[in-house]
């Protein structure tokens, strides 16, 4: 068997087994996905007339701040859930079992690759969750086109990837699950500095180019022009290129940290 398909077949092992962690203890996932789907409903329902009127000019459409809302919550949803990733991490870390793996003739990175993989999928099924809700309290896209939709679904899988491999890396580097969930805050953090919830350049002039330039308001601004037919501009390139370079900061970092040995 080749050194390809020994890696395939570790790999696909190693994701059933954290498919089935995933379903046997679905708590982490439950308390992780409200998060957004909370601020959804508190920013639309409570927030919602207040915040269209600013965005809007002075006219109050709850409908038009759901469409501007939804694609900042959704990338929300992917820093929030990969957290997960990163406990799951240091958990297998500080358990021993990465130990017992070694001793084993399996592929040295399958292991890594599981929890990649397995996270990504977590992400899609959030997801899938958090657009259910917002389609069932008035989001709408009708102006995307079939290549739109599949363009955001890439950039939505680009940026799961990019952000499940950082929680890869801090979950290595954790002593323990709680440091691992602790060091991991900044993916929900970093959201709510963004134009998730009010357009970057509505903020005080200092703080515009932090909000403009993080990785999520590129995403976001991404997402929302492919789905609500919004001027892109640079933020496509932007975005792209934080979702490489985050990618191969996280492999490198899981991986070097990962081969240094057990803790």
């Amino acid at each position: 068997m080749s050194a390809l398909s020994l890696a395939v077949r570790d790999s696909s092992t190693m994701l059933r087994r954290n498919l089935l962690h995933v379903r046997r203890y679905p708590s982490m996932t439950l308390n992780l996905l409200l998060t957004p789907i909370i601020l959804l409903l508190l920013f639309v329902y409570i927030f919602g007339d207040v915040m269209s009127a600013g965005i809007g000019g002075g006219g109050a459409d709850r409908s038009d701040y759901i469409a501007y809302l939804v694609p900042g919550l959704l990338m929300m949803t992917i820093g929030s859930t990969v957290i997960g990733a990163a406990v799951s991490v240091s958990m297998d870390m500080t358990q021993g079992l990465i130990a017992r793996f070694r001793t084993m003739a399996i592929h040295r990175s399958s292991l890594l690759i599981g929890h990649v993989v397995g996270s990504v999928l977590q992400v899609l099924a959030s997801l899938a969750l958090v657009g259910v809700v917002a389609v069932a309290i008035g989001f709408r896209s009708v102006d995307a086109t079939p290549l739109e939709w599949l363009a955001a679904l890439g950039v939505i899988v680009l940026f799961a990837l990019a952000l499940t491999w950082i929680a890869v890396g801090m979950g290595m580097a954790s002593p323990n699950p709680e440091a691992a969930s602790n060091m991991a805050m900044p993916l929900i953090l970093l959201p709510l500095i963004s134009s998730a919830f009010i357009p970057a350049e509505t903020m005080p002039g200092w703080f515009r180019p932090i909000a403009e330039y993080q990785p999520f308001t590129p995403a976001i601004e991404t997402l929302r022009g492919l789905l609500l037919g919004t001027e892109i501009g640079h933020h496509g390139w932007l975005a792209l290129a934080w979702c490489l370079g985050l990618t191969a900061l996280g492999y490198r970092w899981s991986t070097a940290l990962f081969n240094r040995g057990p803790r």
